[in-house]
């Protein structure tokens, strides 16, 4: 583009009363935008595996029965299902008997009652954790270390 008066081209006169003209080019400026990629650093990361001991003390359960055989030694009509009466779970157990005539007998109930016990079984048991170091590596070959943990 033209920034001075002499870069000017005229054109073309006409004999009227002096006039003066002057062919102005015009520009027109075009950008093109590209991008690529720049390495600015590099980072190095590293773990370490840490082990202690620690002690677990934690409340365990466990449930405990006393069975006991009551007899009974009644006949009944059919069969009886089982039962719970007072926190004791109550399993009829019968059995045919032969007699003149075929009759069910309850011969024993099985009286199950179960309590529950509390005990304490400390155990020694390892636990892990993890350390990660990470290590920015600059292109002018210095490096800063962070430690994070």
């Amino acid at each position: 583009m033209p920034l001075c008066r002499a870069e000017l081209v005229p054109a073309p006169h006409e004999d009227h009363a002096e006039t003066r003209h002057a062919v102005v080019p015009v520009l027109v400026e075009e950008l093109e935008v590209q991008k690529r990629v720049v390495e600015t650093g590099k980072i190095r990361i590293t773990k370490q595996v840490h082990e202690r001991e620690a002690l677990v003390d934690e409340s365990l359960w466990r449930d405990e029965v006393d069975v006991t055989h009551v007899p009974i030694h009644r006949v009944v009509d059919a069969p009886i299902p089982v039962r719970e009466e007072h926190g004791t779970l109550i399993v009829p157990v019968l059995e045919e008997v032969l007699v003149v005539e075929k009759r069910l007998m309850l011969k024993e109930e099985i009286h199950i009652h179960r309590h529950r016990v509390e005990t304490r079984q400390p155990q020694q048991v390892t636990l892990h954790s993890e350390e990660v170091g990470v290590e920015r590596m600059l292109n002018s070959e210095t490096s800063e270390t962070t430690q994070e943990g």
